[in-house]
């Protein structure tokens, strides 16, 4: 009575080993479904198509935590989809990083005694490309440890030929449309990877610095500035102050000294000063701050670097060849011998952007580069969720993504490396510039040379959805599979990758979006909650997990912690869990197939199931129901739980063991509930296999003798329910679940059986008789029959014999010890939280202590009470 179609199967197995061994089944198996091509896309298919492009790990990466969450929750979505007839596509691939693979190869040759230019820029970039096919691409192997559905055979690389074809293309596009233009600016330098990076890849962190201020002038004419990077100072070219200071308005015009220059420089009125903080009065050093770069472009002046790319002092003088930490001390060492400096804070803590990469403190720059005119590609990416053509998951995640689209500056594109998409521009002995196609030859002659600088990073992969598919050529899998449906990545990265893939994809596909859908998850963090890294001590390596719990273990625990746009913590405690539940499951169809459970023929018609039978697939169709619904709205730890206490609760600790009796009888009604058994447990295995791929598979293929079940049909809900057959089977557990409290109340053991009479006429237990004295290790009364304890559930009377079970007197006598712990505690309790002078002081965490142990205090005397009143009277 579920929509659930077969494959055309081969004869069942009966066997499963005694214990699932996770290190044993998942390598073979994967083998075999890559082997198999389940994971491989067919353009020419006439089934919808459904598409996801990976967000591309770098290059020089392994996998780490937040790659197994995405991933498990991308392979959740394409099996599904695959499963329900679509033409799934998840398509692989890897980023070339630029700067952390530079960087690699670069280390290399510094254990052998060489640099990047001893080797030439062509050699080095082989050296990069050799590295690359040794070392690069760790990740992928792990992605098939993890179990990644992905097509193999059209896995890219951002630098293969294809790609970097389309990176060519669009930036000639871009250059034509006037869309990317050469300016000077001040960009972000890193001192360390000697290349510009753009502002999101600046991490601001609270820095211990110092605030200096200085006087400038002399006599009548002076005024005070404050800095936190004295050293910027040799590079000063006005001082600015606001155009209605009337403290000032006599000097605006007027040149002043600049300290330890032989430089006069001007004060000019600019309203970006504000005048209530500090002093009203600010140092302008166009070349070395992008505020005062602006207000230098407003009043014409000089632009003087005083830095060179190693963040080296350059200016002459004798701070000459100091680093710029060095020259600081050395300047305001300097001041203080002058009696410049008026004022002297340290620590002064203030937020200062690093390099992400190598933790560098950036030096804003000023320098020449290449940018993208982003405007109109803004808009357009911000329209594209406005109109709806485009969602994201979840809502209120949309703000971030119109505070960056609709706030966004112009992108610095150039970086200074040799490894990477090289600008496609070409400068001429007379000063021509040429941009150059890709099936255009670039200009000959004496004198022409390309530019030196490559593209950065996140320009190539900004083209992923569409490029990966085969554009600029209008390729089969283009038309089949663009637009992509879902992007799932990390809320972290909106800016990074996702704005740049909108802007991109509507600009290249003439105003069609790169996806349907952009499902924003959390980051993975630790148990505590705490943010995994080195320096804590935290950080965990998925793979261990793996090998010690099996890789269903570590999909299952982060798929249940995916609450959309959330934060994910996890502890190995949670991934034991999980491998419990695997276990849970192989332990139970393995006690199903040993007791005759099938999936062969169709199943009863309702009048031939008990209500056990009615009861178990109602719920099955709910669960479907239910499942369907959170994967529609990406909400995985929902669908998780739900799949969990189906099958834990409702299949495994509740209809196998209420059908232990039928199979005991044998006869039809045992024959019934092994097809409805076989019915639930295929289902059930189905639902779970985008989460758990392995030992599901190896389970349904064992029960059903299907092909596999990657491949077999999503179940679909029958619209079949019982609400009558649910209520009666949550009257039996509740007959159950009071009885076996009251045995463990008193001191029963679990298997320890009991003299019962059970008063069930009338009631719609009666038919569970059997089955209630089973799990209930009750059995029937005899003549000696005395009633102890009577327990009225549900309408009904169970009657017990506890004589000669236990020692009523000594069990009387530890229950009243208990009691009066209890009711002392709850004394104790009363009297603080009575106390008003207590109350006053005590922080409301104690307090709130207090209280609880109060509430637990007054149900613990409850309970015990009731115990008391339950035993046998002597």
């Amino acid at each position: 009575m579920t929509e659930n179609a077969q494959q055309q199967p081969s004869a069942p197995s009966t066997e499963l080993p005694t214990q699932y061994a996770p290190a044993d089944v998942e390598g073979p198996l994967y083998e075999r479904w890559v082997d198999k091509g389940y994971f491989a896309a067919d353009a020419k298919s006439d089934k919808p198509a459904y598409t996801i492009v990976i967000p591309p790990p770098n290059v020089t990466g392994s996998l780490h935590l937040g790659h197994a969450f995405q991933h498990t929750l991308m392979d959740a979505l394409t099996r599904r989809k695959r499963m329900q007839g679509y033409e799934s596509l998840w398509l692989p691939g890897m980023d070339h990083a630029g700067i952390a693979t530079q960087n690699k190869v670069e280390q290399q040759l510094a254990e052998e005694g060489k640099s990047r230019h001893d080797l030439g820029r062509e050699e080095f970039v082989d050296r990069v490309w050799q590295w690359k096919e040794e070392y690069g691409g760790k990740i992928l192997g792990q992605m098939r440890r993890l179990g990644d559905g992905v097509d193999w055979d059209r896995e890219r690389f951002t630098m293969d030929e294809g790609l970097s074809k389309a990176v060519q293309t669009i930036f000639k596009k871009l250059y034509d449309d006037e869309l990317i233009y050469r300016a000077e600016r001040i960009i972000n330098w890193c001192p360390r990877c000697l290349t510009a990076i753009s502002d999101i890849e600046v991490e601001y962190q609270e820095d211990d610095g110092e605030l200096v201020s200085i006087k400038y002038g002399e006599g009548d004419e002076t005024l005070v500035v404050a800095t936190t990077r004295a050293e910027t100072m040799l590079g000063d070219t006005a001082v600015a102050v606001h155009p209605d200071d009337e403290r000032y308005k006599h000097l605006v015009g007027k040149r002043i000294k600049l300290p330890l220059t032989d430089r006069a420089i001007p004060v000019v009125a600019d309203s970006h000063v504000d005048p209530e903080f500090g002093t009203g009065a600010v140092k302008v050093t166009p070349a070395h701050d992008p505020n005062d770069f602006a207000i230098g472009q407003r009043h014409g002046l000089e632009s003087i670097t005083v830095m060179d790319e190693r963040a080296v002092i350059t200016a002459h003088g004798p701070f000459q060849g100091l680093d710029r930490f060095e020259a600081r001390s050395a300047i305001v060492a300097a001041l203080r011998s002058q009696g410049r400096i008026v004022a002297e804070k340290r620590p002064y803590v203030h937020s200062v952007g690093h390099c992400s990469r190598c933790k560098t403190t950036i030096e804003p720059r000023l320098s020449m580069q290449w940018w993208v005119k982003v405007g109109p590609l803004a808009k357009a990416a911000g329209d594209a969720v406005r109109d709806g053509r485009v969602s994201i998951h979840p809502e209120d995640m949309s703000k971030r993504y119109f505070d960056w689209v609709d706030n966004m500056h112009d992108w610095c594109i150039s970086r200074q490396l040799w490894w990477g998409h090289r600008i496609p521009v070409w400068y001429g002995p007379e000063g021509e510039v040429v941009c150059v196609g890709p099936d255009e030859e670039p200009p000959g002659g004496e004198g022409w040379k390309q530019d030196t600088d490559v593209l950065d990073t996140w320009f190539s992969s900004g083209l992923w959805p569409f490029s990966t598919l085969g554009w600029p050529e209008q390729t089969e899998d283009l038309r089949k599979f663009y637009p992509t449906d879902v992007l799932l990545t990390g809320h972290d990265i909106i800016f990074f990758w996702v704005a740049r893939m909108m802007m991109f994809g509507l600009y290249a596909m003439d105003g069609e979006v790169p996806f349907r859908t952009i499902a924003l998850t959390g980051l993975v963090r630790d148990e505590r909650g705490k943010k995994m890294s080195k320096s804590f001590g935290n950080v965990v390596d998925p793979l261990d997990w793996m090998d010690k719990y099996g890789s269903d273990a570590v999909r299952f625990t982060l798929a249940r912690g995916a609450n959309p746009g959330t934060d994910v913590p996890i502890g190995e405690e949670w991934v034991q869990a999980s491998r419990n539940f695997a276990n849970k499951i192989w332990n139970a169809t393995r006690f199903a197939l040993m007791n005759g459970a099938t999936v062969d023929g169709p199943l009863p018609a309702p009048e031939k199931l008990s209500a056990t039978d009615r009861w178990i697939l109602s719920r099955l169709n709910k669960t479907v129901a239910q499942v369907d619904a959170f994967y529609e709205d990406f909400q995985f730890a929902k669908l998780s739980d739900a799949l969990f206490h189906f099958a834990w609760d409702e299949v495994f600790d509740w209809y196998v063991e209420l059908s232990k009796t039928t199979f005991q009888a044998g006869g039809e009604a045992a024959e019934v509930s092994q097809r409805v058994l076989g019915e639930v447990l295929d289902v059930t295995l189905k639902l779970l296999h985008p989460i758990v791929p392995f030992v599901t598979d190896t389970l349904w293929t064992t029960l059903t003798g299907g092909e596999s079940v990657v491949v077999a049909e999503w179940p679909q809900d029958s619209g079949f329910r019982d609400d009558a057959a649910e209520r009666e089977i949550e009257t039996l557990q509740s007959v159950i679940t009071e009885v076996r409290r009251f045995r463990a109340d008193q001191g029963l053991q679990p298997g320890q059986r009991v003299p019962a009479r059970l008063s069930l006429d009338g009631t719609a237990l009666a038919p569970h008789e059997a089955a209630i004295r089973q799990l209930l290790r009750l059995q029937p009364e005899g003549d000696a029959f005395t009633a102890t304890a009577t327990l009225p559930v549900a309408g009904a009377e169970v009657a017990l014999d506890l004589s000669g079970t236990i020692d009523v007197a000594a069990e009387r006598k530890r229950l009243a010890k208990d009691l009066a712990a209890a009711e002392k505690e709850k004394a104790q309790a009363t009297a603080k939280l009575g106390n008003e002078a207590f109350l006053a002081k005590a922080p409301d965490n104690v307090v709130d202590k207090i209280r609880t142990r109060l509430t637990k205090a007054e149900e613990d005397i409850t309970r015990i009470q009731s115990q008391l009143d339950r035993l046998p009277q002597q």
